[in-house]
């Protein structure tokens, strides 16, 4: 039985980043970048007005009031997207509007609010505050400069990434490929959610929960149907799955019972197991494996097992196959409002909320069939065998939302 991090440390191993593919930049969203993006251009692109007003050289309004304004020629307009002919001589004003080119010659915007014009007299603008040198003016490049990388190989794009790449004119980008997980769960007594539920049956929920974090991890998912508790019929089920998916997910028929046919079925289709149980709590009976190339994990079939396993050892996985850098859970101190405990044998990571002001509490029982307090989960609190966690100590919780 392996240790958490050695665990985790032969899974990355293992896993080596796909192969990178183009795709739009308006699917591109929470992708991973496959290669630094350097910027094509400065950003702003030139120098341009921070709101609406006039352009000014600061010396003409210097001093200026509203008891005492000056008095400058309006010689035209510039709109956003156009360009002003000529330029600013002294003693002239050139109307402009939010993201206008800077006319020449101009060195300062003053803004609207500060200014008054006459009733006939459309060529003649009243200035009632003065303006430093470059005042409300953006400057060419001071967000961003032409040849500065603005994305690096392995992060995530962003919402704001995106709107960046956009506003330097890139259409597509290079990303990970998305990894297909294929989902199967196994145990006879399982039924599909809306069918009638017949005597000792229960309600199969680990691929519904499965499939919303595989969507969390970038990955595509791919449910199968369920599978009896026969070892021809996990064969054929796992065959099918690997022809369809870069990756297989199953849970449940990982452990030691008659009734358990994922290790053996694997093994005899040519998988190679590369282990098999970790010391956690909950999720100890985890199996994960090779075959040609593509990736086997066996999660428990009790669903907190499978949802807690999926984050600490497959989730990692999948950002490392699309290239990620940073593949594991985020991480956030918070101070306990009650004692976690864990008198057991095997480190424990316990469901807990965060909330906003960083206090954690239990979310409820910590048995691996309780899913009303995963349900009410939002991250995870490690705690080390035969230890309590007092009330009051600050601890690291691992965040999946």
């Amino acid at each position: 039985m392996l240790e958490y991090e050695d665990a985790l440390e032969r899974i990355l191993a293992a896993v080596g980043p796909a192969t990178a593919e183009r795709t739009p930049l308006a699917q591109a969203h929470r992708r991973i970048l496959a290669e630094r993006i350097l910027s094509p251009m400065d950003l702003p692109p030139f120098d341009n007005s921070a709101m609406d007003g006039y352009a000014v050289r600061a010396r003409d309004v210097q001093g200026a009031t509203a008891n005492a304004p000056k008095q400058l020629r309006l010689r035209g307009k510039v709109a956003a997207g156009g360009n002003f002919q000529g330029a600013v001589e002294p003693g002239d004003c050139v109307r402009v509007f939010t993201g206008s080119l800077l006319p020449p010659g101009a060195d300062a915007v003053v803004m609207q609010e500060d200014t008054r014009t006459e009733p006939g007299e459309p060529e003649v603008v009243w200035f009632l505050d003065g303006a430093k040198p470059w005042e409300n003016v953006r400057f060419r490049g001071e967000d961003v400069k032409r040849g500065m990388v603005a994305g690096e190989a392995g992060e995530e794009v962003s919402a704001g990434r995106v709107s960046l790449f956009a506003a330097l004119g890139l259409g597509e980008v290079s990303v990970g490929k998305r990894p297909v997980a294929g989902l199967l769960a196994s145990g006879s007594e399982l039924a599909e959610p809306g069918q009638p539920l017949p005597p000792g049956g229960i309600y199969e929920s680990n691929r519904a929960g499965l499939a919303a974090l595989l969507a969390q991890a970038g990955a595509t998912s791919k449910s199968f149907p369920l599978v009896k508790d026969s070892a021809a019929l996990t064969r054929e089920a796992l065959t099918a799955a690997f022809a369809e998916c870069d990756v297989v997910i199953t849970t449940g028929g990982v452990s030691v019972g008659e009734l358990d046919f994922i290790k053996s079925a694997f093994v005899e289709l040519g998988g190679e197991q590369e282990f098999w149980r970790v010391a956690i709590r909950p999720g100890r009976p985890f199996v994960f494996g090779r075959w040609q190339g593509k990736f086997l994990f066996g999660l428990p079939g009790n669903p907190v097992s499978a949802f807690v396993t999926f984050l600490l050892l497959v989730r990692p996985a999948l950002r490392r196959w699309q290239g990620a850098t940073e593949a594991g859970l985020a991480r956030q101190m918070g101070t306990l409002a009650e004692a976690l405990s864990n008198p057991g044998e095997r480190r424990h990571f316990m469901r807990v909320r965060i909330d906003g002001n960083g206090e954690i509490r239990p979310a409820g029982g910590q048995a691996s069939h309780m899913l009303n307090s995963l349900a009410g989960a939002n991250a995870l609190v490690d705690v080390p065998p035969q230890t309590t966690l007092k009330a009051g100590s600050v601890v690291q919780a691992l965040r999946w939302q």
